[in-house]
């Protein structure tokens, strides 16, 4: 059986990860004679990986191969940056020339970026079967990109892999009939569990110091490190407005600060509407802000996992931030993650981008404490399942 996995952007590394390992493992349980079984008569997984580059510089892209281990891609489709319409276009095009030389059996995409949405279409259009991993995630709301390239994806989908229970529940309610869909639980977890050690050895002043955007504001000597407030924002709902990021950074910088010291590894984008409006300065010259460049996986791991409390608009790290127990506040008005959210048991909640919120649940959540949750199947075995469930399907025919 031959495999084409895709990746994209950062989020898809860290699911991708733990995928390939499992089919080496797979690989490996075929050839040793303790294997035995039915699985001995199976074939083989032939594995290629596909970078398209929509994450292109080393940063944002090439550290994280590094750091989780993942093999160099096979083939880089070179994609870049662009509009929507340019690098789902672009990719198609640079895609659909792999596959026609390739001829793989399966095509599997992750999670819900562009090349998720441009590969599935381009592997159906030359029939050739596409697997979701971490299907099923609805926000409902339609003017994120991401929840197109979800519902797209999900309906050509031959096989349907999800995260948990709730994801399941929305693919019926689409039509989705039950042979097609898959519980596996969560891959992201998967990296989670397997890096955990490694991060934890990292030290808060060496990620400041490597990283730092503000070296002349930042003395590790005098700098007090418990606690610290961690952020994340990138979505253009909370940084496109000059007037919405304006508000949330003045909540930030004259309130969180009061109380903490507010580490923030910033996204590009971010950083250039920050400039584009006027507050990039100020910014850098108030003490208690610790502006990072991107970090990779274990740099951010170990953030999230000693912050007093996270202000996030990332999915990935409300699902890392539900199994470590770090209180969440998520910059989001609605999630396709729900399972995270304290109302199912998780560490956060939606706040949106209205500073009157975030200033209510920012005070309420100080008063609460660590409370790791760990959902049905976030136990870090998920790829193994992924693996199981595509062979399977394979030999049900």
């Amino acid at each position: 059986m031959k495999i084409i996995s895709v990746v994209g952007a950062r989020p898809n590394f860290m699911k991708i990860a733990p995928f390939i390992k499992a089919i080496n493992q797979y690989n490996e349980t075929l050839l040793s004679p303790a294997g035995g079984g039915a699985r001995q008569k199976r074939a083989g997984v032939e594995h290629i990986l596909v970078h398209t580059g929509q994450h292109y510089d080393d940063r944002m892209s090439k550290a994280f191969f590094e750091a989780l281990n993942i093999p160099n891609a096979d083939i880089n489709l070179g994609v870049g940056s662009g509009s929507h319409a340019e690098q789902v276009g672009n990719t198609m095009m640079a895609f659909e020339k792999v596959l026609e030389k390739e001829k793989p059996d399966w095509v599997v995409v992750v999670g819900d970026v562009n090349a998720t949405l441009a590969c599935s279409v381009t592997a159906k259009k030359l029939n050739i079967k596409v697997c979701h991993i971490e299907a099923g995630l609805r926000s409902g709301d339609m003017t994120m990109p991401e929840e197109i390239n979800r519902l797209v994806t999900d309906r050509l989908s031959d096989l349907l892999l999800i995260p948990d229970r709730i994801s399941g529940e929305n693919l019926k309610k689409e039509g989705v009939p039950d042979n097609k869909i898959a519980f596996v639980g969560n891959i992201m977890i998967d990296t989670l569990e397997a890096n955990r050690e490694k991060a934890e050895q990292l030290s808060i002043k060496e990620i400041i110091s490597e990283n730092t955007l503000s070296p002349s504001t930042f003395n590790p000597s005098t700098f007090k490190l418990f606690p610290f407030a961690l952020l994340t924002m990138h979505r253009p709902s909370n940084v496109d407005r000059k007037e919405v990021l304006q508000t949330i950074i003045k909540f930030l910088s004259e309130e969180v600060t009061q109380d903490m010291h507010l580490i923030w590894p910033i996204h590009p984008r971010t950083q250039n509407r920050l400039k584009e409006f006027g507050l990039w300065e100020d910014l850098q010259k108030n003490e208690k802000v610790i502006l990072l460049h991107p970090v990779g996986y274990h740099e951010m791991l170990k953030l999230n996992m000693e912050a007093r409390i996270i202000l996030t608009d990332s999915g990935g790290l409300q699902e890392e931030s539900c199994v470590l127990g770090t209180p969440c506040l998520t910059l989001r008005w609605n999630t396709e993650r729900p399972v995270t959210l304290r109302e199912h048991g998780g560490a956060s909640v939606l706040v949106g981008n209205n500073v009157e919120r975030i200033r209510k649940e920012y005070r309420d959540t100080l008063k609460l404490t660590r409370h790791p949750q760990r959902p049905e199947l976030w136990d870090g075995n998920t790829a193994g399942r992924c693996v199981e469930a595509i062979v399977g399907y394979e030999e049900k025919g």
